[in-house]
């Protein structure tokens, strides 16, 4: 069978979904979907993807979402990854938790997200999760219809704008998803080519912008369009360069102590910040084990986010005053 079409460029607004492999859940517990949660904070940070809603089923979830570069491809494979090994991690397997690849649907602008949003956020009703919307926790519906305040990745404002108009914006939601449930037609049943939710005259665009014979793969109809201002190898040399180490170094040294650790960690974290380089090629670049990678990316990431001063911290702010990844 062959792969979803995929396009990408900066600025796109993505409906994204992914199924469990033979259908079979991918949520377990309460955790899970907490762990979930966590990685689309990780996710937009790390590919610079802006979460504007989702909801996380038994057996499949729904994100709403833009990037800010275009890299969909690259950020949904390492969610889909980082997730299943967690899932295998904790039950003792190994092999596909996903069925195949996630699905992608390119949005055309907000009044098209809007009601994407309701039907991303009904889903719970659907399959008869929950007798109410409000009864269920896992989606970001009760950051539209409450004025709670949302996690800093989830980007509520771009909807709710488009209830300005009314004196409370969140009632102005609830009710207009309630209206929403009424209707006839469903998004899904308006997709243009398979792949596209929005006017003809979006459709038209993108086909002529993107689907030109001379741009299509013959062998793989998959267009990635992720554009990248420097190559990998040079971009690890520039870090090094800047951070005033050497990346054999990290390698020919079996342990590293002081402020050599702290430049290596920074450096890992950098890398692994920019999306352009996997746990295992790190690896290979410093010599140490994918889950040593891991574990460095990890401790670097909680001291560059910590509120308090540390000596990774300040090496990070230092390095990013000086380069743009």
């Amino acid at each position: 069978m062959a792969r979803q079409l995929r396009i990408e460029f900066s600025g796109a607004y993505y409906h994204v979904f992914s199924r469990g492999n033979n259908r079979a859940d991918i949520f377990c517990s309460d955790k899970d979907r907490r762990v979930f949660l966590d990685l689309l904070e990780i996710l937009s940070e790390r590919f610079a993807v802006e979460i504007h809603a989702y909801v996380l089923m038994d057996n499949h979830y729904h994100l709403l979402l833009r990037t800010l570069e275009p890299n969909l491809s690259n950020a949904m494979q390492w969610l889909g990854t980082t997730y299943t090994l967690h899932c295998n991690t904790k039950n003792s397997k190994t092999g596909h938790l996903f069925q195949g690849r996630f699905k992608s649907i390119l949005v055309e602008n907000d009044q098209y997200l809007t009601q994407l949003s309701f039907y991303i956020h009904r889903n719970p009703l659907r399959a008869g999760l929950a007798g109410s919307l409000a009864e269920f926790k896992w989606s970001s519906y009760h950051y539209y219809v409450y004025p709670k305040t949302p996690p800093p990745w989830l980007k509520t404002d771009l909807i709710l704008s488009m209830f300005h108009s009314h004196k409370d914006p969140h009632k102005a939601y609830r009710s207009a998803i309630k209206q929403y449930a009424e209707q006839q037609s469903s998004p899904v049943e308006e997709i243009r080519h398979g792949f596209i939710y929005g006017s003809e005259k979006f459709a038209d665009f993108i086909k002529d912008r993107y689907l030109a014979p001379q741009q299509q793969d013959t062998d793989l109809p998959h267009l990635n369009r992720v554009l990248r201002s420097e190559a990998p190898d040079s971009l690890a040399e520039k870090l090094a360069d800047l951070l005033n180490c050497d990346i054999q170094d990290f390698k020919n040294r079996a342990r590293l102590a002081g402020q050599d650790r702290d430049k290596r960690d920074v450096m890992i974290y950098a890398l692994w910040e920019t999306s352009r380089y996997s746990n295992p090629k790190i690896g290979e670049l410093v010599g140490l084990s994918y889950s040593a990678v891991s574990k460095r990316i990890h401790d670097a990431r909680s001291k560059v986010k910590s509120s308090g001063e540390n000596r990774v911290k300040q090496i990070y702010e230092e390095l990013m005053t000086r380069i743009k990844i």
